[in-house]
Order: structure tokens, then C-alpha cells, then sequence
């Protein structure tokens, strides 16, 4: 089919052996790649119930028909497997310059099975790949191990790598890329590592043909023209995500002192506003991407003058700061390079070191450790990295470590995986949401919090509001499957989708099947969740949401939610899939 190249590169792990395998073009047809392909690859190749840090867990890679092209925001590469944080589905999605060189290689996707007996690094090209000794990269940080990796490899390569996080196996580790990007949530990093594989490097060159080149030229002059009268191009260029710090405080959603508060005494202090008066700044971004809303900063002054990073991202800022009241950007951006340099969540890592202190106050830990201490929050990211001491316990993630605690109350998880940086009490669709995301408490599955925060759907909305969520959650599921960026949501509607999917593949559907398509993916998801022991009951969120407010007032009745996933669920189950989608586990 255009736009792909009908294979897959299965690497056998325990035996460094590879195989090829054909796609047919009807399994491409009714997965369109990325997170379809990954999906039904991650449901056909593992055994139900597996262990997500067992060498039977399989860990995929895919990317999408646009991957090599250059459509706006195509930039971007998808990994699927079983998550050690939950123990269900997870999906992490990465940009910067990987995609197209992983394209190169000449396969959509890439199953590593079993583990390997050595440290071991993946070294792929359109001629296969090659097994590279990594025992002296064990135990290196995510930096110089990629640095390394890159140093014995060709000049357009792109290297994925673990750190520490990943090598002890917690549930946190994330995976990096081009140094400081991420695939951040729900424990990729731990399967890697549990596979012995310290990293990946990618180099291919070769090229896939696509349908209507044509078509794609022009949605792409469309939605640059698009983009000179669109507000939110110049905000994401001048602020980048950072800018959600002043928004989510002014609305009283910006998670403080681990869920209490809607607002933070100090927001300033970490506003974009701040980052642009107090570090040296210059825009950055993807390949072929005008938003450039990555940032590059350099801290200008204090003890960490100097220190280098890409962002920090907003949801970087509320977890490391709002969550735990650390009143100083510098001191977020030192605890977000001491994150990347561990392969470790940044949203994760600080959701626990807020617990952390709960668990201290009552009692519960001889960790000692309160608000607004960033020097005891990086000691405890490098326990938990390494599994020393109170970090070994938090290593296994938030659910585990609140039962052992005895603080199952206090713990703020779905499934497993913490919410991200927009309070449910305020915000209901991101209840919503968070409830019924796949992988645990997610905002990309939709990003609805767009759609709330600025007033196009109210906030306060309960009836309905399943619809509007919905339509969200659609768009972005067949946006991972293309894979394209979330901030061109308000670029890519639905007839901009349909042509890019005909551009690309020379498919052709209409918007009824294109929600038909989109709901068999995400409830593919979901039965694979159900068929690893998760059930629809844990489409909820923690009971301290609904029974306590933030200190501002702001409440989430749980029969008001129960009314908003009643109606979710009656359109989910009554949509049906595409034709030729029960490739995926469910019913047309």
C-alpha cells in the first residue's frame, strides 16, 4: 500500500536473530499504522497476562503513513507494549528527528521479543540490524549514552537510549531521544531495560512512495496559510507549552501541594513570562514544523547558571513545581535535567516526591522530605532510579507504593498512572478523560483541556459534554495512527484528516467511517486492558476527587461524572469499528 512498506522487523532478543514479515494491505487498511498498527502487533504477539517486565512482553515501535514526508507535524514515531506502572496498554509518543530515519529502515514497525543475556544496543539500517555490546554503557546516564551510541554510528542517525531508571526497572523510567526529548509515560524505559537493551540506534535512508504527493502539497499550503491567522501559532512560538502556568492558575486547575490547591501562591515565579525574563531563550521544534514551540533555555543566573535544557515543558513545571511548591524555575529546570539524565518521568517523578511528602506528615515513611525542598527531591529521583532505600518502594510506582503505605486515600493515580497538570474538579471533560484513557490518567488522548480552558465547551457542562470529549479523543486517535503532532488539532478537522489519510494512502472515506475507525482503535485499547484483568470498573478516578474539594471550592460530584461516562460509554459501544477491524479484537 502506498505510503507503507508492508513489513515488519521482528528481532528475536535471546537469539539475535531478525525476520521479516509481510503486512497485507487489508491489515494496513484497517490500522492505517502508528497506534492501529501497534495495536493490533501488540494483541496478536503477546500472550494474555504476560509479566510487562517478562521477556514475552513485547516492546513496538511504529510510525505512521506520513512519516517521511513533509507534512506539517509528521514528525513523530509511536512505542506500544505492556506497561509495568499499570499493567495494561501503554502508548508513548516521541518527536523531533527520528521518525524518518526509523522509516528508513524499510519496515512500519519493530517487535523486539525476548531479552538479551548481555547489555545490548540495536543498531538498524534498510539492511537489517546489528546486535552492539553495551556493557560499557550499563550504568551510564541517558546523555553520555547516547553520545556514545551516536559517536560509532553514521551522521543522520537517531538514537533512543535508557538511563539508570530503565536498567533497575521502574515504573517510571521513560526512554530518551535527541537528548532531551522523551517517551515519558508508563514505564517504557523499565521494559527496555528488562529486556537488557541499553538503547536503539536508527540510520535508514530508503523512502516510501505516497499516493497523491500532490493532494499532500496542498493541505500543507492550506495550513500554512491557515497558520498566519490562527492566534495560537505565535503563542506557541513565543511561550511553548509554559504558557499554560498563567491559564490553569487564573481558572483555579494548576495541581499545588500534591492536589490540595488549584493554584500556586507563586505561579509567577514559573510562567513563561519568568523563563523569558530571567533565561536565555531561543525556539526550537520538530522537522517541518512552523509552531517551533519547543524552547531552548539556558539559566542565567543562581547556582545552576548555565544549566541547558529543552523546555521546561508545562506539565515538567506543575509536577515539578506546583505539585510540590517549588518556587523557583531554575530549580525546576535542575530537577528536570537530573530526570533526563536517569530516564525518568518527569510528570511521574514528581507526582511521587509530592506523595513522598504526605507519606512523611503521616507518619508512614522515615523519608524525610516536605514541600519546596528541591535538594531532597533530587536525592530521592536518584534513589528511586536506582532502588535504594524509600526508593525502591516508589520505584514500583504510585499504586504499589500506596498500598504498601497503607495511603491508598491519598494517592492520586488511574490505573496506576498520575493525572496530568489540570485539576478534574474544575475542568469535568478532563475527568472524563483521564477515567477512560487506555493507559491511565492521560491528557493527549484528547487534549480536551483545550477545548475547556478556552471556553469553546463549558467547563461546568455535564450532559453532552461525552460528545464534545469524543470528538477530541477521535481526531487524536486517528492522528496517532497517521502519527501527527497534537498542536495541529486545530489545524487537522476532519476532512483535513481525510485527505491526508488519501494523500498518503490513496484511501479514500468519508467522516462516518472515519469515527467508525477511530472508535475501533481506542476500543481495542480498552479490551486489551480488559483482556490483561483491568476492567471497565477501573474507569474511575480517585475517590478523594470526589469527596474533597480543592481549597479554592472546587468540587466533582461523582453522579455527575457517573452521568458523563454513562453516555461515553453508550456511544463507544454502540459506534461499532470499520470493516475489517476485528483484526483488532473488536466487533464492526
Amino acid at each position: 500500500m502506498k505510503g507503507f512498506h508492508n513489513r515488519v522487523l521482528i528481532v528475536d532478543l535471546e537469539n539475535r536473530t531478525t525476520r521479516h514479515e509481510s503486512i497485507p494491505d487489508e491489515i494496513l487498511a484497517a490500522t492505517l499504522g502508528g497506534k492501529g498498527l501497534g495495536t493490533y502487533l501488540l494483541r496478536r504477539e503477546n500472550p494474555a497476562g504476560v509479566n510487562a517486565l517478562s521477556p514475552e512482553n513485547r516492546f513496538i515501535i511504529a510510525t505512521g503513513p506520513l512519516s517521511d514526508t513533509k507534512v506539517w507535524g509528521h514528525a513523530r514515531f509511536g512505542v506500544y507494549t505492556k506497561s509495568p506502572a499499570t499493567g495494561g496498554y501503554l502508548e508513548s509518543y516521541c518527536g523531533g528527528k527520528g521518525a524518518p530515519v526509523m522509516k528508513g529502515c524499510g519496515v512500519d514497525a519493530f517487535v523486539l521479543e525476548g531479552a538479551s543475556s548481555d547489555p545490548v544496543y540495536l543498531r538498524f539500517d534498510q539492511n537489517g540490524v546489528s546486535f552492539e555490546d553495551a556493557s560499557r554503557l550499563w550504568g551510564m546516564e541517558c546523555y553520555d549514552a547516547e553520545a556514545a551510541m551516536l559517536a560509532a554510528s553514521p551522521d543522520n542517525a537517531v538514537a533512543l537510549t535508557i538511563g539508570p531508571a530503565g536498567e533497575h526497572r521502574a515504573a517510571i523510567a521513560c526512554i530518551k531521544a535527541d537528548r532531551w526529548r522523551s517517551l515519558g509515560r508508563g514505564g517504557s524505559g523499565a521494559v527496555l531495560g528488562s529486556k537488557n537493551v541499553k538503547g536503539m540506534v536508527f540510520c535508514g535512508t530508503q523512502r516510501c512512495e505516497t499516493a497523491h504527493p500532490e493532494l499532500l502539497a496542498e493541505v500543507n499550503k492550506r495550513i500554512a496559510r491557515l497558520s498566519k491567522e490562527t492566534p495560537a501559532t505565535e503563542i506557541y512560538r513565543s511561550q511553548g507549552t509554559p504558557m499554560q502556568v498563567k491559564v490553569t492558575n487564573t481558572q483555579g486547575c494548576f495541581p499545588t501541594r500534591y492536589w490540595t490547591r488549584g493554584r500556586f501562591e507563586h505561579w509567577e515565579n514559573l510562567s513563561a513570562d519568568y523563563m523569558a525574563a530571567n533565561f536565555d531563550v531561543s525556539a526550537t521544534g520538530c522537522p517541518h514544523c512552523f509552531l517551533r514551540c519547543t524552547k531552548h533555555s539556558v539559566v542565567r543566573n543562581g547556582r545552576h547558571a548555565g544549566l541547558e535544557i529543552e523546555g521546561p515543558e508545562f506539565e515538567t513545571i506543575y509536577a515539578l513545581g506546583g505539585i510540590n511548591e517549588i518556587d523557583s524555575l531554575e530549580e525546576v529546570v535542575w530537577l528536570n535535567d537530573i530526570c533526563d539524565r536517569l530516564g525518568m518521568d518527569t510528570m511521574s517523578a514528581g507526582n511521587l516526591a509530592g506523595f513522598a511528602a504526605e507519606a512523611y506528615k503521616r507518619g508512614k515513611s522515615d523519608f524525610a522530605i516536605d514541600y519546596n525542598e528541591p535538594d531532597r527531591m533530587a536525592e530521592l529521583f536518584r534513589m528511586i532510579a536506582h532502588r535504594e532505600g524509600f526508593g525502591a518502594l516508589l520505584a514500583d510506582g504510585i499504586r504499589d507504593a500506596a498500598a504498601e503505605l497503607d495511603l491508598e486515600d491519598v494517592a492520586v493515580h488511574v490505573k496506576g498512572l498520575e493525572p496530568a497538570g489540570f485539576d478534574p474538579r474544575v475542568l469535568k471533560g478532563m475527568a472524563l478523560s483521564y477515567a477512560t484513557s487506555a493507559r491511565g490518567a492521560c491528557h493527549l488522548r484528547g487534549t480536551f483541556y483545550k477545548a475547556e480552558l478556552s471556553g469553546q465547551v463549558e467547563k461546568e457542562m455535564i450532559a453532552g459534554k461525552a460528545a464534545h470529549m469524543i470528538d477530541f479523543e477521535d481526531r487524536a486517535a486517528l492522528s496517532d495512527c497517521l502519527i501527527l503532532c497534537r498542536f495541529f488539532r486545530d489545524f487537522y478537522l476532519w476532512d483535513e484528516i481525510g485527505e491526508l489519510i488519501t494523500g498518503s494512502t490513496g484511501l479514500e472515506y468519508d467522516r462516518q467511517w472515519l469515527e467508525r475507525f477511530a472508535n475501533g482503535v481506542t476500543q481495542a485499547t480498552r479490551a486489551f486492558n480488559h483482556r490483561e484483568g483491568i476492567p471497565p470498573t477501573a474507569d474511575t478516578l480517585p475517590k478523594r476527587f470526589f469527596r474533597t474539594a480543592t481549597e479554592e471550592g472546587a468540587t466533582l460530584r461523582e453522579e455527575d461524572f457517573r452521568v458523563m461516562l454513562d453516555e461515553y460509554n453508550e456511544y463507544r459501544s454502540g459506534c461499532g469499528a470499520a470493516p475489517g477491524q476485528d483484526v483488532l479484537g473488536v466487533e464492526p
